[in-house]
């Protein structure tokens, strides 16, 4: 069993900032690509960002310049630091992780979504 667990989501102004976290527990052997995507109501859920682990990164053109993705790989965390928020960002934001257990495969995993609104 893996289970990814997000912290950081709340209200903000327009302009603000917010940090999410999402970290990863269970049988893990190792974590490889780990992403955020978001979903408002009546909406897909879209990538929002990616992150190798070896570092690598790619962005929405949305969200370039204004949100930045990080890993923490000893802590099995990934993070997103939001500026410059806009209400168009309101969405519940989800974390993905892809994990090789310790039982051998891989699988993704999702986590269980955190609210966040920006107020106009």
């Amino acid at each position: 069993q893996v289970q990814l667990v997000e912290f950081g989501g709340g209200l903000v102004q327009t302009g603000g900032s917010l940090r999410l976290s999402c970290a990863a527990s269970g049988n893990i052997f190792s974590v490889r690509t780990m992403a955020w995507y978001r979903q408002a109501p009546g909406k897909q859920r879209d990538l929002v960002a990616t992150i190798t682990s070896a570092g690598s990164t790619n962005y929405a053109a949305s969200v370039k310049g204004r949100f930045t993705i990080s890993r923490d790989n000893a802590k099995n965390t990934v993070y997103l630091q939001m500026n410059g928020l806009k209400p168009e960002d309101t969405a519940v934001y989800y974390c993905n992780a892809d994990v090789v257990t310790v039982v051998g495969g891989a699988s993704y995993y999702w986590g269980q979504g955190t609210q966040v609104t920006v107020s106009s």
